[in-house]
């Protein structure tokens, strides 16, 4: 007998029409607040003023000394402040999540909360403490490439200790628990127990962080430092300061591919990675 109410040929699954549906309200709020200003730099970057279709902002861009100058400088404070969040990050989040003190618990959800915080914040607080009129005296370092990097670290290595946290809340103490009754000490166990246990959540925070460092505006900016242009500041300069807008957007450009080149390897790390 054939079910009341139903047909031969009902189908459970959701129509085609309706999929579509519901996937144009995104699609197109995608296209009209990112793809199309996106498409408006391109386009930008290849009109010289003088009028026409030209790459002759990509080649002024790629043959000047200030964009080597400043490529080098953003390469090189993305890497070392990648490598001090790693080392700075794996020790707080070992301590965090190893060491029993009061606290610790607060402490870790305090670090959901500083995601939050606007880089810019870290930086005055750095100068109110260091700064020509700080409380604790006057450092020059902040406002040299050293005082940026410092910055950077400060601000970022909370980025890095997210997913620590989280692959150490997973690890099975009771590994802990046998490596220490065989004798291993402290050192051997976070070497040969922890260490790689962690290393899938240290690849996918290190690609994130140096995503995050390689597009930082505000600390570069707010430190004042002398001397250090990245990119995303040389966008500014030629964009504000020299009203160079197709020299602006072909930096720009560039930026942006180097910056989705990089988010597509953390996003095939943290795939891999299960973060």
């Amino acid at each position: 007998m054939r079910p009341r109410g139903g047909s031969r040929n009902s189908k459970t699954g959701p129509r085609p029409f309706g999929a579509l549906a519901w996937a144009l309200p995104p699609v197109i709020a995608l296209a009209l607040f990112f793809l199309y200003p996106l498409a408006l730099v391109v386009r930008q970057s290849l009109r010289p003023d003088t009028g026409g279709t030209s790459l002759q902002a990509y080649a002024d861009v790629f043959g000047s000394e200030a964009f080597r100058h400043a490529l080098w400088t953003t390469v090189w404070l993305a890497l070392a402040a990648t490598a001090g969040c790693l080392v700075l990050g794996f020790l707080l989040a070992l301590v965090i999540a190893f060491v029993p003190f009061p606290g610790a618990r607060s402490v870790a959800r305090f670090i959901d909360v500083y995601l939050s915080f606007p880089s810019f914040l870290i930086t005055l607080a750095l100068l109110f403490l260091y700064g020509g009129t700080g409380v604790l005296g006057s450092f020059q370092f902040l406002t040299t490439p050293w005082g940026v990097l410092l910055a950077e670290v400060t601000y970022f290595t909370p980025f890095m200790m997210r997913p620590l946290l989280a692959a150490f809340a997973q690890l099975d103490t009771a590994q802990l628990e046998v490596a220490g009754s065989l004798g291993a000490r402290a050192p051997r166990i976070v070497r040969q127990v922890i260490l790689p246990e962690a290393l899938p959540a240290l690849a996918a925070g290190g690609s994130l962080v140096l995503v995050l460092c390689l597009n930082e505006f505000g600390i570069v900016l707010f430190t004042g430092a002398k001397g250090v242009t990245t990119l995303p500041m040389l966008v500014y300069g030629k964009a504000i300061l020299e009203s160079d807008y197709p020299g602006a957007c072909a930096v720009a450009v560039v930026n942006v591919l180097i910056s989705v080149g990089l988010y597509g390897l953390y996003r095939v790390v943290s795939r891999r990675a299960g973060a």
